[in-house]
């Protein structure tokens, strides 16, 4: 059975960085286009980012472009979100995503707090 489970959140200060990870099994990893949302308190889910099964091609979400970058070990079976100069419209719960035989799979989410 599918599973994602996000991992890295916490409370940062605006500038600062953080690298959230997402360990998935269950499917063949290494096949599928992983994505990053995340949503904010009030807010609709959004896409940041997603990374072709190589690797090789990334997209990312104006707001965050230059600031995020998304990769993936394909040997560990997880996928990264290293984020840089944050913001406090960072704020959000951010949640790894998997589109596996047309059913979508979500982790649990990791909290991602930007203050002062």
């Amino acid at each position: 059975q599918v599973q994602l489970v996000e991992s890295g959140g916490g409370l940062v200060q605006p500038g600062g960085s953080l690298r959230l990870s997402c360990a998935a099994s269950g499917f063949t990893f290494s096949s599928y286009v992983m994505r990053w949302y995340r949503q904010a308190p009030g807010k609709e889910r959004e896409l940041v980012a997603n990374i072709f099964s190589s690797g090789g091609k990334t997209n990312y979400a104006d707001s965050v472009k230059g600031r995020f970058t998304i990769s993936r070990d394909n040997a560990k079976n997880t996928v990264y979100l290293q984020m840089n100069s944050l913001k406090p419209e960072d704020t959000a719960v951010y949640y790894c995503n998997v589109v596996y035989r047309g059913m979508d799979y979500w982790g649990k989410g990791t909290l991602v707090t930007v203050s002062s």
